[in-house]
């Protein structure tokens, strides 16, 4: 295909600035069903999905439940918990079609040859959020949590909803920091970066891979290692995404 023809392919899909926010809407009704759909669906599992969260507790306390340690310490906070935890479910569950709804709206923009990598991408994407969440929780909070409940010979009481926000939020952090490849596909194929421009920089994105895990992690070099390795190694993954998917053009006299 000739670059006139692929000029014309996108311009076929350009559209004034209100069917595009017209789109977005559309798309986004549809993200917030499945939401919803899956809050539905939550609802009827949130005891599991709470009995879930609490588990590296219990573990790392070495209980059989964790009824005398979490808390519920307000009026409201037990209710706040019991739908935080289904939302989580409902987030778990949607998250295919909002990463499909997200890379369809994107998808008009692109060439044919890019379109095809709509769904490759959605699922990497929700793959690696999954996989960074997962790796929060199956190899963080078993290290983590027993040091940091034992750094003070004290009982340990938490707050329920207290203790629910820590772990998410440490479970999201870890799920967006592992996007690291898919953000390299789009830089490169804008065209701002290639595989040498990363091999180059490799030295100051160790840097700041270790900055990252230190304002996301507690600060503990335990856990703050764990993060940076698998982002290290994600970062040599991105080296290849753009060997193989930039579109830059160096000059090769300079």
């Amino acid at each position: 295909m000739s670059a006139e023809e692929q000029v014309d392919e996108v311009e076929a899909h350009r559209m004034p600035l209100l069917e595009h926010l017209k789109e977005l809407r559309d798309r986004m009704v549809k993200a917030a069903i499945a939401v919803l759909i899956g809050m539905a669906i939550s609802l009827a599992f949130a005891d599991e999905i709470i009995a879930f969260i609490t588990e590296p507790a219990r573990v790392a306390l070495g209980l059989e439940d964790v009824k005398g340690v979490l808390a519920i310490l307000g009026p409201f906070e037990g209710i706040y918990v019991w739908l935080r935890a289904s939302f989580l479910g409902a987030m778990a569950l949607s998250s295919p079609v909002i990463s499909w709804q997200l890379w369809g709206f994107i998808a008009p923009g692109l060439y044919k040859t890019e379109r095809r990598l709509v769904i490759p991408l959605a699922a990497a994407s929700t793959f690696l959020f999954l996989l960074g969440a997962g790796f929060a929780y199956y190899v963080i909070f078993p290290y983590a949590f027993p040091f940091f409940f034992t750094i003070v010979e004290a009982e340990v009481t938490l707050s329920l909803e207290a203790y629910l926000s820590a772990v998410v939020r440490m479970m999201l952090a870890f799920g967006a920091c592992f996007q690291l490849p898919v953000g390299v596909f789009f830089l490169a194929r804008l065209g701002l970066i290639d595989a040498q421009d990363l091999i180059k920089g490799f030295r100051y994105a160790v840097v700041a891979i270790f900055l990252v895990a230190a304002m996301i992690t507690p600060p503990e070099v335990l856990t703050q290692m764990l993060l940076a390795a698998p982002l290290v190694v994600l970062y040599g993954v991105g080296i290849i995404v753009a060997w193989l998917f930039s579109t830059k053009v160096r000059d090769e006299e300079a």
